[in-house]
């Protein structure tokens, strides 16, 4: 029980080095495939608005989830190779989009936010954010906060001011305080299990 309650993060508790996991390129390969796998997946999960280019995703739970289960290094290392696999043209953004284009487009600025968001939410979960509901609630919304900036900050490109906050993040604020919620319940939970098991 000392030993889980010194690891780091989440993913270090429930997937431990062992066997041909504990060499340790495969152990962070296979974490950072699998986790570019799941935000890909999360991404296909979306709906467009009518008054805006940015659809309503679960893209942003799943890039702060794995930043706060996989850390900050390999949380962004996640994310850098999510944004890697569809640039190459394989189809993991929203609604099955790929290519460069993609990223140099209205949304290109919420991509790039996703690799600092996870680093931050992931840095904090290091320090232990995650294992109780307040800091793990108040981690996700700064993680929020740093995707959005970036987001908006792209999309100023392609809506004018009168329009960007309407365009890139008010409807876009009931969702992400429910998933920050859902965040925040969960995985102090998911602790507090992992402790009492082992």
């Amino acid at each position: 029980m000392e030993n889980l309650k010194r690891m780091n993060t989440m993913a270090e508790a429930c997937f431990p080095r062992i066997g041909i996991l504990s060499n340790p390129i495969i152990y962070n390969l296979l974490l950072i495939l699998g986790g570019s796998l799941f935000i890909s997946l999360t991404a296909q999960l979306a709906f467009r608005l009518p008054f805006t280019p940015v659809p309503i995703t679960m893209q942003t739970f799943g890039v702060l989830l794995i930043g706060l289960t996989y850390g900050s290094k390999r949380g962004a290392l996640t994310l850098v190779a999510y944004l890697a696999e569809g640039a190459m043209g394989l189809p993991v953004f929203a609604n099955g989009g790929c290519g460069i284009a993609y990223l140099c487009g209205p949304t290109g600025g919420y991509l790039f936010g996703f690799v600092v968001a996870a680093f931050v939410i992931g840095y904090l979960a290091e320090n232990g954010w995650d294992r109780k509901m307040l800091t793990a609630f108040a981690a996700m919304l700064i993680g929020t906060i740093v995707l959005f900036a970036f987001g908006l900050l792209g999309l100023s490109r392609f809506v004018g001011e009168d329009k960007l906050f309407v365009a890139g993040l008010i409807p876009f604020i009931p969702g992400e305080i429910f998933k920050s919620i859902l965040v925040a319940i969960s995985l102090p939970t998911a602790w507090k299990v992992l402790i009492k098991k082992f």
